[in-house]
Order: C-alpha cells, then sequence, then structure tokens
C-alpha cells in the first residue's frame, strides 16, 4: 500500500526529467519519433491511468508478482498504441532494471507481445487482452509446474518414512497420502479450468 501510495503522490506532480539515450552522431537532430517518444515518456499519468495501474499492482501481488510487473501491464492494457520500454519507464518512474524483468516476466506469462511499428528502431510492447488466454498461460506455466514439483517432493518424502521409527510409520504415511490427494485433486482441478478456459 505505501508503494502504491507513493506511485500515485509522485506522478500527480509535474513530470521530472528523464534520461533517454541519444540516437545518432553528436550534432544530428533526433527525430520526430524520437521526439515524440520523449514526450510520452515525460507525460504524467491521468487519474484513470493511475487506477488502472494501481489496480494491476494488487492483482500481481495476490499473484506474487513484483510490483512493476503489474504496474507495467496496467499501463500498456490502457495504452491506445504500443509504448517502447523507454516510455514505460519514464511514464511508470521505475528504472531500466524494473521495467526490463517486468517485460521479461510479462512476455514468459505472454501477458504482453512485442509489435512491429513501421519506421521505428526500438521495440514496442502491447498487452495482451484475451484475459482466458492470458489465465491459462499463467497456470500452465506457473501452477501446473508448482503441482507437479510438489507431487514429485512428496514422492521423495515417502521413500524416508522407512527411516522413521517404526511405530510412527503408518501415522505418517497416513499424512502423506493425504497430502498427495489435495495434490491429485488440485491437477484435475486446474485440467477443468484449463479445458474451460480453451
Amino acid at each position: 500500500m505505501v508503494y502504491i501510495a507513493r506511485i500515485k503522490t509522485t506522478l500527480k506532480a509535474a513530470p521530472r526529467r528523464v534520461r533517454v539515450a541519444r540516437l545518432g552522431r553528436p550534432g544530428l537532430r533526433p527525430s520526430p519519433a524520437r521526439n515524440q517518444e520523449r514526450e510520452v515518456a515525460l507525460t504524467p499519468l491521468s487519474p484513470l491511468e493511475r487506477e488502472v495501474v494501481a489496480l494491476a499492482m494488487r492483482a500481481g501481488q495476490i499473484l506474487g508478482l513484483p510490483k512493476s510487473v503489474g504496474a507495467i501491464y496496467g499501463l500498456l492494457y490502457l495504452s491506445p498504441r504500443p509504448l517502447t520500454m523507454e516510455e514505460i519507464m519514464g511514464r511508470l518512474r521505475i528504472s531500466l532494471g524494473s521495467a526490463s524483468q517486468g517485460l521479461r516476466q510479462l512476455r514468459s506469462f505472454k501477458a504482453v507481445r512485442p509489435v512491429y511499428v513501421p519506421g521505428a528502431r526500438r521495440e514496442h510492447f502491447e498487452a495482451e487482452d484475451q484475459f482466458r488466454k492470458l489465465i491459462g498461460s499463467f497456470l500452465d506455466d506457473e501452477v501446473a509446474t508448482q503441482l507437479n514439483a510438489a507431487s514429485e517432493r512428496i514422492g521423495d518424502m515417502t521413500k524416508l518414512i522407512d527411516r522413521a521409527p517404526v511405530a510412527d510409520c503408518a501415522w505418517l504415511r497416513q499424512r502423506l497420502e493425504k497430502l498427495e490427494n489435495i495434490n491429485a485433486n488440485a491437477r484435475r482441478l486446474l485440467t477443468l479450468v484449463a479445458r474451460f478456459l480453451t
């Protein structure tokens, strides 16, 4: 909450200067597209954009994602045109590392995609707005992977029961069987959800 409040307070203030790398050789004037990119990067978020970014940040936190990941998705989702990483950095007031890592994670979830912009040298990004596809990708890449890993861990733990005191073996085996049943039910539920989303 403190992070979100700080984002809102900072974005209400006048936009600060953002360092932008120069293109071309010294003495050459920036292209019109480059000037437009600078203007966009220096434009503060509107009240609606601030609210959508804050909502996306909270949703990301629920999923255990860094705040910057949710903020980037929220900004791209509401943007009427694709944005460069520099524009994302400028509008959200985040570092190069946060922007790069956030875009990398979002691309791995298939939540954002690079798009070709004629005449542009820099890579542009836009948000995936098909939420069924987005949620299905997240469930498959993250949740299913964790459930499969948990099943393997339970199997390894079962092999350790023989090392426990004989009097405790039956109790321990029963507890691990319950864990495996929970995991199996979760995987079946995940399969049903995936079928519903496709």
